[in-house]
């Protein structure tokens, strides 16, 4: 075995069960149909906002140049500025003109993801999220709703973050992760300085993080390490603003719920 086989094989797990109850036949044909046209094959250096071509660029890239393949041949060209205009994309129909991408970091039932997407029909929405069921009731919402911009991944986020270019991010959402209460847990917590130096990279200057949790040690945790690390300034203005979601961020299931507490919200912007 070699060392980057024995290191992936012992990388830590963020995340916990990946199925849960049994699945209605929509969702079992939805997951088999759908979501592989909602998933690319993430290259190493490309312009995520070719993912949201349709279907979804597989191939090979590397750092220096864009090179994707688009049904069978393979084109060579520096990523554009300003927007891109993707072809006809799956339930959406027409063209998609992508000027950002954002990333959700475990969109649960996809409530947040879907109407960001919605809402923002010129930002690519790539969600990553490991647990079937919640991936299965997006997609069947995609299928009621249709929403082009959107990508999905049904695995470890990290996969994304390091394929991913330089400020090449508009936006991430990391919104009520499992707050791994026990102490030899927190290693399993997605938001740590190690992952806050990948964020840095792959951000653009000016790029929003946003985090929410009702769990009052994971906030605190989470708030020492971003307020400690130098890419990252709380844009808080008002001591009442962390308990305040702003209007773009709609509540999800999860929230609502309030397992843990009450809710707090933290923007903080790539300096």
């Amino acid at each position: 075995m070699s060392g980057e086989e024995h290191a992936e094989r012992h990388r830590r797990k963020l995340y916990g069960r990946r199925k849960g109850p049994a699945l209605s036949a929509r969702q079992e044909q939805l997951l088999e149909t759908l979501l592989p046209k909602l998933t690319p094959q993430f290259q190493p250096g490309l312009d995520p906002r070719h993912y949201f071509q349709s279907p979804p660029p597989r191939g090979e890239a590397d750092n220096s140049r864009s090179e994707f393949r688009v049904g069978g041949s393979v084109e060579n060209e520096s990523p554009p500025p300003g927007s891109l205009r993707s072809p006809t994309s799956p339930q959406g129909g027409g063209d998609v003109e992508i000027d950002d991408v954002w990333l959700e970091v475990g969109f649960g039932a996809g409530e947040h993801l879907h109407w960001q997407a919605v809402n923002h029909p010129r930002i690519g929405l790539i969600g990553a999220e490991p647990f079937v069921n919640g991936v299965a009731k997006l997609l069947s919402k995609i299928e009621d709703e249709p929403a082009p911009n959107i990508r999905l991944y049904m695995d470890d986020a990290r996969d994304i973050i390091s394929a991913l270019p330089d400020a090449s991010l508009g936006r991430v959402f990391v919104l009520f992760p499992d707050p791994w209460p026990k102490l030899r847990h927190h290693k399993r917590r997605f938001l740590q300085t190690e992952m806050l130096d990948q964020l840095a990279r792959v951000m653009k200057p000016g790029a929003e993080l946003r985090f929410g949790s009702d769990d009052a040690p994971l906030l605190e945790f989470t708030l020492e390490i971003l307020m400690a690390h130098p890419s990252f300034k709380w844009m808080a203005t008002r001591a009442a603003d962390w308990h305040q979601r702003p209007a773009d961020w709609p509540q999800t299931r999860y929230e609502a719920k309030q397992l843990h507490g009450i809710p707090a919200f933290l923007r903080f912007c790539r300096a």
